[in-house]
């Protein structure tokens, strides 16, 4: 898990607030600001009401600061939650269709969906019984995105447009999973830099299903906060590793190609698309902590306090594969997970890691029941995660400390343009 996630400060998708007219028959915008950029104390709006709700004339504005002022955008070329910064809030939920619903009731239900989704992630309340639950809120950079799963497409009678690269994924020998907790007909991710704003959407999102559809399971999970460190840094896990030193950056120039679904790709309605590989992977925390510092850094390929690799130099040097020590053995360890996980060590494989830590609690018997919410992008999961997993399974020194307990794979389309609704390419084509 060390090497493929994602930095904690990048947002290339996040835009500050900014006050602007609502759409024509939604009356006055409810997105005007006074905010503040970070430390640099820019103000970016206008006096007036507080990102998300108007304010009583008796009230005085208050600026909002940079982590609740920022703003993901809902249309675009790719749906939002995939290339912006980890948020330190999250909901994962997947439902299935009710029975009896199919095509005309899945894509009303999108269209609802994604009506809420635009409205929330620019800081105005639901359309309609909104619960008030963010109402002191800016948007707090909240992403809402949508996939399908394979099972979908069978209910909807859309089996000819179901992609190739949904097929199942296979057995992994240390899977223990859980069916209740997999799969399911559609899968949304919610993020946010606030948790009511997270919760906030994820109860919207719930009643917006109406009698479409109903959850068939749902998982809550975190990142550190922004403006927690120091500087910006790579994000850790609940092992305490630096989790993402070597994920793709937009900035390489095949990042596209190993990310998201070409524009003239096929299904044509997938274009500008990935595929989300969810996977609940419990850590065994107690194993784990048992280890000295040394094993562990052993375990990872890395050092613990600045992952640097253990063949030397800082978290973003080449690690050195042959480097031996004075006794001449390798000094990143052969089954070491950052070996293993290197790209260049599996065909070129590459995804996009962007997860969540979760805690659900303790159990009766004293452990923890704590670990990631593995996420994972790709253009192609049979090019991307199923050949660095089928390596992990077979010999990471990190597989007897993590538990692999459900597993979700979901087609999500491209963005939205403006006055469309996700997944409209496939639903009316």
């Amino acid at each position: 898990m060390a090497d493929q996630s994602i930095p904690e400060a990048r947002t290339p998708r996040t835009v500050p607030a900014q006050a602007e007219a609502g759409p024509a028959g939604e009356g006055i915008s409810r997105r005007r600001l006074l905010g503040t950029a970070g430390a640099t104390g820019l103000v970016l709006g206008t006096a007036g009401a507080a990102v998300g709700y108007a304010a009583s004339p008796t009230e005085a504005a208050a600026p909002l600061t940079s982590l609740g002022a920022d703003r993901a955008m809902f249309h675009g070329k790719h749906q939002p939650g995939i290339t912006d910064g980890l948020q330190a809030r999250g909901h994962l939920v997947a439902f299935d269709l009710a029975a009896g619903a199919g095509r005309k009731e899945a894509a009303a239900l999108l269209r609802r969906w994604s009506v809420t989704a635009r409205r929330l992630m620019a800081g105005e309340p639901s359309t309609h019984d909104d619960t008030d639950v963010a109402r002191d809120a800016g948007p707090s950079s909240l992403t809402i995105t949508f996939g399908f799963g394979h099972s979908f497409f069978g209910r909807t009678g859309l089996e000819k447009q179901r992609p190739t690269e949904l097929d199942p994924l296979p057995e992994f020998s240390s899977d223990h999973l859980d069916k209740k907790r997999s799969n399911g007909d559609l899968w949304v991710q919610i993020g946010a830099n606030d948790a009511l704003v997270a919760f906030h959407a994820l109860r919207a999102i719930q009643k917006d299903a109406g009698s479409a559809a109903r959850v068939r399971w749902q998982m809550n999970g975190f990142n550190r906060s922004p403006g927690a460190t120091a500087h910006p840094m790579t994000a850790r896990n609940l092992m305490g590793q630096i989790d993402g030193t070597r994920n793709p950056k937009p900035s390489e120039p095949d990042f596209d190609q190993r990310i998201f679904v070409p524009e003239k790709g096929e299904p044509a309605w997938m274009a500008n698309g990935s595929y989300a590989v969810v996977r609940r992977i419990r850590m065994l925390l107690d194993d784990w902590e048992k280890l000295s510092v040394k094993a562990q850094e052993d375990v990872i390929g890395r050092r613990k306090s600045d992952g640097a690799a253990l063949s030397g130099g800082t978290e973003t040097t080449a690690m050195d594969l042959e480097k031996t020590d004075a006794k001449g053995n390798l000094v990143v360890p052969i089954n070491a997970h950052a070996r293993i996980t290197r790209p260049d060590q599996n065909g070129g494989a590459a995804m996009l890691r962007r997860p969540f830590s979760f805690h659900d609690g303790i159990d009766p018997d004293g452990v923890p029941d704590a670990g990631l919410l593995f996420i994972c992008w790709q253009a192609d999961p049979l090019r991307g995660f199923v050949p660095v997993q089928r390596k992990l399974d077979r010999g990471d020194a990190l597989s007897q400390f993590i538990r692999h307990e459900s597993s979700g794979l979901f087609a999500v389309p491209g963005g939205a343009a403006e006055g469309e609704y996700v997944g409209q390419k496939l639903l009316e084509g």
